[in-house]
């Protein structure tokens, strides 16, 4: 059971204005060798959804929300939002909470699906701006897993039932899943393609258990080395050729929308799909729907020992 004086939600961040966008870039390759051509593709890819992300808007949302939500099971606490990657960073956010005497703060990684990127990289930056604070830094504990949390699987079928009706009548709809690729040797590779796997398996039985696939998108780094596959491209320019004309794309390894969901999917896969002759809807990701936002709640309350 934990102690908490407060939650912080931690992600991964994102630019929120065009200007954002190269700075935002830079951070996150942080020096790593990114071909020139290869990173303008990046900025154009966020100059045609607009030339921001999104996601740090619905995570506050999502905090809003979640502190409500605790305000009304009887555990009010402040809920504080840090990124990884873009401000507010994790190492400002841990400052300004023990500047409000927090001491020990429950930590919530909004990622369903755990990986070394998923978890590991985000722990390690929580780590290293509490060692920056030292004595007077929160201790932070996190929430157990919840990729098989009923709320989140019943939200993620409330999306998907949104878009299989969008698909409007026809042949029968497939569905295919999506998650982001990461390189097979990465260390919980396994893990993650389990737990990936067990909640498309749960939100296709709660939809009525359609023909489904489970696909990866947004790969990167070196095309020499193997990241887990097939390619969601790929995947619809298949089911076209056994004859599929209408496909849900539901991306259960997201929580909020961002360039790898705006434009990874409502771009270059409904382009795939277009080329093909393949109806597409996209099921809206959790964001902040009022299911998913519940989650958060009860998550909260299991670790701090409520009933």
């Amino acid at each position: 059971m934990a102690r908490a004086d407060a939650v912080v939600l931690i992600a991964f961040g994102g630019p929120e204005r065009p200007e954002d966008v190269r700075p935002f870039l830079d951070d996150v390759l942080r020096g790593r060798p990114v071909p020139r051509e290869r990173y303008e593709e990046v900025v154009h890819h966020y100059e045609l959804i607009g030339g921001r992300s999104p996601l740090n808007e619905l995570t506050f949302r999502q905090a809003d929300g979640l502190r409500a939500a605790l305000a009304a099971r009887g555990t009010p606490l402040p809920v504080y939002v840090g990124m990884r990657n873009w401000s507010p960073y994790l190492a400002d956010v841990l400052a300004r909470m023990a500047d409000d005497g927090v001491r020990h703060a429950l930590g919530l990684i909004l990622a369903p699906h755990r990986t070394e990127a998923s978890r590991e990289r985000y722990t390690a930056a929580v780590e290293a701006g509490r060692q920056a604070l030292g004595a007077r830094a929160p201790a932070i504990a996190y929430t157990g897993s919840w990729f098989d949390h009923p709320l989140f699987v019943e939200t993620m079928a409330v999306r998907t039932r949104a878009a299989l009706a969008a698909l409007g009548e026809g042949a029968p709809p497939h569905l295919v899943f999506t998650a982001h690729s990461i390189p097979t040797a990465m260390p919980d590779a396994e893990r993650y393609v389990r737990e990936y796997q067990t909640t498309g398996r749960l939100v296709a039985a709660a939809v009525g258990d359609p023909p489904h696939t489970f696909a990866y998108q947004s790969r990167s780094g070196s095309p020499r080395d193997p990241w887990l596959e097939p390619d969601v491209c790929d995947v619809i320019r298949a089911l076209a050729a056994r004859g599929v004309t209408r496909v849900a794309l539901v991306p259960i390894g997201f929580v909020c929308d961002h360039v790898e969901v705006l434009y990874d999917l409502d771009v270059e896969a409904r382009q795939a799909a277009e080329a093909s002759d393949v109806r597409l809807a996209r099921a809206e990701t959790a964001n902040d729907h009022p299911l998913f936002v519940r989650m958060l709640a009860e998550i909260v309350g299991a670790a701090l020992g409520e009933p």
